[in-house]
């Protein structure tokens, strides 16, 4: 501001710290922010250029500036214009430290924030005790909405980890020379005996050793290993704890009958 608005302000009985309240007639547009130097020269003001697009100013058009008294923010409500913000790895501290440089905040203004020389749009939706208020020196609780055009990201149920877990014992080669029970047998009753040695489960697995190589092994890929826990059977554990009346041991009491 120029130093002309300094010595009108010095005689006039103002609160400090120096508020002002700026406001673009022609289009009904205002904010508020503060004041930086008095250098500036005679009937001009600078102000930042996310202020200008919020006034709907042009270089070298009319504004209204007044002396304004602000209460001191309580809470703030901010949504990021673009969704690169949620790329920070805490939001939280980085607009604090930004708005450091900041006086007072307006409902509806759209401000900038620099930040790993990347500028950051941000809106101001919501600011309480006031729709202005004034940031210097205070406790102020902050809230993020959702960027605009965010999207939440589908979290499918996905199978990869059943898929990823393999049974050690299928990494064993297989069993040579003498097996036990791998015969075919017959039926008693002259029926035909239904073939399952196809079926997997049926087929008896080698006991896992450690330090034998997969000679199947594919270049590129990775095997986790985890160790399957026998499935135990639900109803033999129930019919364990089942309480049973009458179910322990006892004695025959045998008496003679004697004649009176």
């Amino acid at each position: 501001m120029p130093p002309s608005a300094l010595d009108t302000l010095t005689r006039l009985n103002i609160n400090y710290p120096m508020l002002f309240k700026l406001t673009n007639r022609r289009s009904n547009r205002q904010t508020h922010c503060g004041v930086l130097e008095f250098i500036a020269d005679e009937d001009k003001i600078y102000i930042p250029y996310w202020m200008m697009k919020n006034l709907l100013l042009d270089e070298g058009d009319m504004v209204q500036v007044e002396s304004v008294s602000l209460e001191v923010a309580t809470f703030s409500k901010f949504q990021p214009q673009n969704s690169e913000f949620l790329d920070i790895t805490n939001p939280k501290a980085v607009l604090e430290n930004c708005l450091r440089n900041f006086a007072c905040l307006t409902t509806g203004d759209v401000i900038a924030i620099k930040y790993n020389q990347k500028i950051y749009e941000m809106c101001v939706l919501e600011t309480k005790p006031g729709n202005a208020v004034s940031i210097i020196e205070c406790d102020m609780n902050v809230e993020f909405a959702a960027p605009v055009g965010y999207q939440e990201p589908n979290h499918e149920k996905t199978t990869a980890t059943e898929d990823m877990m393999v049974d050690p014992a299928d990494l064993m080669p297989e069993p040579t020379g003498f097996v036990a029970f791998k015969g075919s047998g017959n039926r008693l009753d002259g029926k035909k005996k239904k073939d399952n040695t196809d079926d997997p489960l049926n087929q008896i697995k080698p006991a896992y050793q450690r330090g034998i190589p997969d000679y199947n092994y594919t270049i590129g890929t990775i095997q986790f290993l985890r160790n399957i826990r026998p499935v135990i059977n639900d109803k033999e554990n129930e019919n364990k704890d089942e309480f049973k009346p009458f179910a322990g041991s006892g004695s025959v009491l045998k008496t003679k009958a004697k004649k009176k």
